[in-house]
């Protein structure tokens, strides 16, 4: 393609639309590599676009994927939102095969996202913590506006580090599903639904 062909064609993106495709490309770079082994002249290579153009939207590599690990995590927590006034119960099987739907369909952003906390830069990890305090908060939000569940959370001081527990137990099983798939998404979906109730029970 001549050059002044390909410059019209990176106009044709929106300034929201590159940043998405620059994030997208470092999600999948960030999931098949170690933090340090993914370079910023890589993104742009894939991407067709200079490494300039990266620069003015991402100021480094700890920022550029810091966006990374916080698209991924306003998806899952979009994704996993309670539905007001329906029981836990009823809510957890459907909530669960969404997300495990945008596990298998975001593979290379879900391992992305998980690579964070192995990153060496200390914000980027912050970063994902945040994320997962995030995700925990809206999980016993919803369990405190439950009926069934909202009294334990009152008798019981245990549920939290439980909720978090099953955070990364669900996140173990995921990362191994999609490394070997041996189970099916309803039998995951089952394990994990299950998981929860036994801890919060």
């Amino acid at each position: 393609m001549p050059a002044n062909q390909g410059e019209r064609a990176r106009r044709r993106l929106s300034t929201q639309e590159r940043r998405e495709q620059l994030l997208t490309v470092g999600a999948r770079l960030f999931s098949e590599s170690p933090y340090d082994e993914v370079w910023i002249e890589q993104v742009a290579e894939i991407a067709g676009v200079s490494r300039g153009l990266l620069y003015h939207y991402f100021p480094n590599k700890r920022d550029f994927f810091a966006a990374v690990v916080e698209r991924e995590s306003e998806r899952m927590l979009r994704m996993t939102a309670a539905v007001p006034g329906v029981p836990v119960r009823e809510q957890l099987t459907a909530g669960l095969d969404t997300y495990l739907g945008y596990v298998q369909a975001h593979a290379h952003g879900f391992r992305a996202f998980h690579r964070a906390d192995a990153a060496g830069d200390q914000a980027v990890r912050r970063v994902y913590r945040r994320a997962l305090a995030a995700q925990e908060q809206q999980i016993l939000a919803a369990l405190a506006a439950d009926p069934e569940f909202g009294p334990v959370l009152d008798t019981a001081p245990h549920v939290r580090m439980a909720v978090r527990g099953w955070l990364a137990f669900t996140t173990a099983v995921c990362l191994e599903w999609l490394r070997d798939g041996e189970l099916t998404r309803e039998q995951v979906r089952d394990l994990c639904a299950r998981a929860l109730l036994g801890v919060i029970a």
